[in-house]
């Protein structure tokens, strides 16, 4: 069952089925996704032309700039950005340039690529629960996947399964999903608990990083990513 275009897919649920710690899949996913374009961005193909002409026009966002930062290879960003300013200073010199220096802050490439490919891995993990035991197995050890996922991947279900695995999918999605969410709703309500004097000398459980797992869970977003 394994082809090239579902291997990130299930080394994804592989890795977040080991470690729960990991949490939803996808946002594993998008994660190599991103590790993976800014390997290459700041490899040999950041001098090939064609690519350059699209950082110089499209910039980054704040976050890949502060992941690109933390590379080794700081020479590779240097280069980068030394075309991209002289594009930048070629935009403010020309006509429309508010629009066109809008247009840079609004884009960056290395979303634009790993969206493009994220956004297909939606349905091909909802093609694997249909056509793979194996793979339904791994979605039922999965801990959560993050609200914003959660909506993509029923969404995808519904488009890709027919009526009859839909019916089984979509509980068995929605019960991960509430299984996490109520555990979620008691650690953050100990976490609050623990302020108040008549709770002090209780344990915290696993009340201390409720806070951090929750916006986890909500957004996607970790702090350690920026």
């Amino acid at each position: 069952m394994e082809k090239i275009y579902t291997i990130p897919v299930n080394e994804a649920f592989d890795a977040c089925a080991e470690d729960n710690s990991k949490g939803c899949p996808f946002c594993e996913m998008y994660r190599d996704l991103q590790e993976k374009e800014i390997e290459i961005i700041l490899g040999a193909s950041m001098m090939e032309p064609d690519i350059r002409i699209k950082t110089n026009e499209m910039g980054f966002c704040d976050q890949h700039f502060s992941m690109m930062l933390k590379r080794k290879n700081r020479l590779g960003l240097a280069l980068m950005l030394e075309s991209h300013l002289a594009h930048i200073e070629g935009e403010m010199k020309g006509l429309n340039a508010v629009k066109k220096i809008g247009k840079i802050n609004e884009s960056c490439y290395i979303c634009s690529r790993a969206n493009t490919n994220f956004e297909k891995m939606f349905e091909t993990a909802a093609w694997l629960y249909g056509a793979d035991k194996a793979f339904e197995e791994k979605m039922k050890k999965q801990s959560y996947f993050c609200l914003n996922h959660y909506q993509k991947f029923l969404t995808a279900g519904k488009n890709v399964l027919n009526k009859k695995k839909y019916s089984d999918f979509e509980p068995l999605v929605k019960q991960i999903n509430m299984d996490y969410l109520k555990n979620l709703q008691e650690d953050v309500s100990w976490f609050c608990k623990k302020f108040d004097y008549r709770y002090a000398k209780e344990p915290w459980g696993n009340s201390k990083d409720s806070i951090e797992r929750t916006v986890k869970f909500l957004t996607g977003y970790e702090e350690d990513e920026k």
